[in-house]
């Protein structure tokens, strides 16, 4: 570790930074480091989820979606906010909780004032705020290129967006927990990364799919946030549907907080 991001985390742990959002500034600027020095992972995160976008697009032109109200290009750039949620948050951060735990780095943060919740946070913040800048890219470009109509309804779009931010960060210390290695995460973080993009509606609308199977995709852990978010770029959901999204989306939250707090490790798997 660089002597420029122990310098960060001893300032945060120490005291030497007194103010809350001073301690999360310090973390934050620690992890955005080791982002941007994790070359293959940056990468990853940047350049996937436009290469499921291009997939789907063509994956997609003979699927028979009357009865969607939707085009091929808007599901794939709506789902393609999913994927973003899903790479660049919930991958990212599963690695990057790991890492530090194996390094013993979240043993020593928790020596001094900070809090339990400011780590898990200051160690978010980076993989957050780089998801909800290509979030913006990827609606501004679908406006701007792809003949995508403006949102419908930009506060469930946002509400969408930070429920998904959320609950990805939550899953990701969850998973975390379970986690052995930084090696290992890449296996466990399969489960969530198949369902949510196969089962969630992200590329394939739950409409097309048998009711008893879609009623079943409906308790899956992204597919409130995708109803969410496709609702308020795209409109045309009514609001008992809005309903059942959010609270599936709420109680998916809950959940994963629970999980972080029941069964997230601070010290090193042996």
């Amino acid at each position: 570790m660089s002597t420029v991001i122990a310098q960060n985390r001893e300032t945060a742990a120490e005291g030497g930074t007194v103010t809350r959002t001073g301690r999360l500034s310090a973390l934050g600027r620690a992890e955005l480091t080791l982002l941007v020095r994790n070359r293959s992972m940056l990468v990853t995160a940047l350049l996937m989820p436009l290469l499921l976008i291009a997939s789907t697009k063509a994956s997609l032109r003979n699927v028979n979606l009357d009865g969607t109200g939707l085009s091929v290009m808007e599901i794939a750039m709506t789902g393609g906010i999913g994927m973003v949620l899903l790479l660049v948050v919930y991958m990212n951060l599963t690695s990057a909780y790991t890492a530090r735990r194996e390094e013993l780095v979240l043993k020593r943060l928790r020596t001094g004032e900070v809090s339990d919740m400011e780590i898990l946070t200051g160690t978010a913040l980076p993989a957050a705020s780089l998801a909800l800048a290509q979030c913006v890219v990827l609606i501004v470009a679908g406006i701007a290129f792809l003949d995508i109509s403006a949102p419908q309804r930009p506060e469930l779009l946002v509400l969408g967006v930070l429920a998904g931010v959320g609950l990805m960060a939550a899953l990701a210390a969850a998973t975390a927990g379970f986690t052995r290695t930084v090696e290992s995460a890449q296996i466990s973080i399969l489960p969530m990364l198949l369902i949510s993009s196969l089962g969630s509606g992200m590329f394939v609308p739950l409409e097309t799919l048998p009711d008893k199977i879609a009623s079943i995709c409906e308790l899956l852990p992204m597919t409130g946030v995708v109803t969410l978010v496709r609702a308020g770029w795209l409109g045309g959901t009514s609001g008992g549907d809005l309903a059942v999204a959010g609270l599936s989306a709420l109680v998916w939250i809950v959940f994963a907080v629970f999980a972080v707090k029941r069964w997230f490790r601070w010290e090193p798997r042996r």
